[in-house]
């Protein structure tokens, strides 16, 4: 198991959190800021002021970040992601579900609820019929080759399926999203979902 830090608020820390991660560090921000980029794993609860700033911090410098919440909410959930988080859980949740997520979330997969990956999903669907107006302005950045293979994977097609619509090589699809990803400042096809849909998903 990656080496784990659970950052909290305060005097903040459950038994059930010592309970799954016994060998883990708890700390208040000021402590965990010493040990940024050493950790592997790195629980954040949402009650430490500016968690989604710390999320971002934690996950470009590597590490598998997952959000903890006392009241998981699907406009939460996607700002956990937008931030970088790879797991949004609830902060009760039982030890063997968080040692079940610190297994797939150090795994480069991703944990959090089957509403809110339906949302997301569903709300790139959207994006292809008209994209929200706030991401319209990120779409203008893109040339239109970038905008058709950008819309093609929020719908959810994988590289080949863009190539084959698009009539381009694999290779081409990856060039593309190289510069759709520098160009609207995403690190990946979940952030570039997230990115499309934000408006009309929030607001919904």
């Amino acid at each position: 198991m990656e080496q784990t830090l659970i950052v909290v608020h305060g005097e903040e820390t459950l038994p059930r959190w010592q309970a799954a991660f016994p060998e883990g560090e708890c700390g208040t921000v000021e402590q965990a800021r010493s040990q940024m980029g050493s950790s592997g794993l790195v629980w954040v609860s949402e009650r430490v002021d500016e968690w989604p700033m710390l999320v971002r911090q934690w996950s470009q410098r590597g590490a598998a970040v997952v959000v903890l919440s006392y009241r998981p909410n699907q406009a939460q959930g996607l700002e956990a992601l937008e931030a970088g988080a790879r797991g949004y859980v609830h902060a009760l949740a039982n030890p063997e579900v968080l040692h079940r997520v610190a297994t797939v979330v150090t795994h480069e997969g991703l944990w959090v609820g089957p509403e809110l990956v339906s949302r997301v999903v569903g709300a790139g669907f959207s994006a292809l019929g008209g994209a929200p107006r706030g991401s319209q302005q990120g779409l203008e950045r893109l040339t239109e080759r970038e905008r058709a293979v950008a819309l093609a994977v929020a719908e959810g097609q994988s590289n080949k399926e863009v190539a084959r619509h698009l009539a381009i090589s694999d290779r081409t699809v990856k060039c593309h999203l190289s510069a759709i990803f520098r160009k609207l400042e995403v690190r990946d096809r979940m952030q570039l979902v997230l990115h499309l849909s934000r408006s009309e998903t929030v607001d919904a």
